[in-house]
């Protein structure tokens, strides 16, 4: 195995563990302890699992830790073919999200607090904790459409370097391109017309599959013998 094809086999194995980790708070504590219209039962659920909520908050701080090693072995992989695109990629791929990650687990902490009940919040009524749990939940939701943004534009510097680099299949680079603008309709229907961002991300399953072939083609075939064509198209 060459040097090359190692980077690529480190990078997409790191790519799908932080991504299967990143999902479980992503997408299935949402499917699995959220009522959508109902708070009581929301908030019941989550101090009902209360372990099970927990995990999906480490889950998500996990998942975005590993997503800064996730573009440094991209960076590995891919600088010699631009390296002033490899250091975007990693400025839009985790210097930004990650942060606004951190930072929405306190959205999450907050609702765990309001639907656990503490001592201290026994001033306020049950009906109102329960409305205080869905706000909180709907500002993390807020903020994962704004961090949308950045799950796209990365793809963008991503994309390029993979169309350009000779070692990976070329068809990956615009796919993941595409995929870029998918993420950014995501998150610009949430905010212009709330609710309708559920579709958009059904009707973009064909485009978001790019970064599911690309990591697992970097897990499983790696790369090729380094033929770099940088200033080439």
């Amino acid at each position: 195995m060459t040097l090359l094809s190692k980077n690529a086999r480190v990078a997409g194995l790191l790519y799908i563990v932080a991504s299967v980790i990143g999902a479980v708070r992503l997408i299935y504590i949402p499917e699995a302890l959220f009522v959508h219209g109902d708070a009581a039962a929301t908030a019941n659920n989550i101090a009902s699992h209360e372990t099970l909520f927990r995990l999906g908050i480490v889950s998500g701080l996990l998942s975005a830790a590993l997503f800064i090693f996730v573009t440094l072995a991209l960076y590995r992989l891919l600088k010699e073919v631009d390296r002033e695109l490899a250091v975007l990629m990693v400025i839009l791929g985790s210097l930004m999200p990650v942060p606004i990650f951190f930072i929405n687990s306190m959205t999450d902490a907050a609702a765990l607090l309001f639907a656990r009940g503490a001592d201290f919040l026994s001033v306020i009524d049950k009906p109102q904790r329960d409305a205080f749990v869905r706000l909180f939940l709907n500002l993390h939701h807020q903020l994962d459409l704004a961090n949308a943004i950045f799950w796209g534009l990365w793809l963008l510097p991503l994309g390029l370097l993979i169309y350009r680099s000779r070692f990976l299949p070329r068809f990956l680079g615009p796919w993941l391109m595409l995929e870029c603008f998918a993420w950014l309709a995501f998150s610009f229907a949430g905010f212009l017309r709330p609710g309708s961002e559920d579709k958009v991300f059904t009707y973009s399953q064909p485009l978001m599959f790019a970064e599911l072939a690309t990591m697992f083609w970097l897990a499983i075939m790696g790369a090729k013998e380094k033929r770099l064509a940088a200033t080439e198209s």
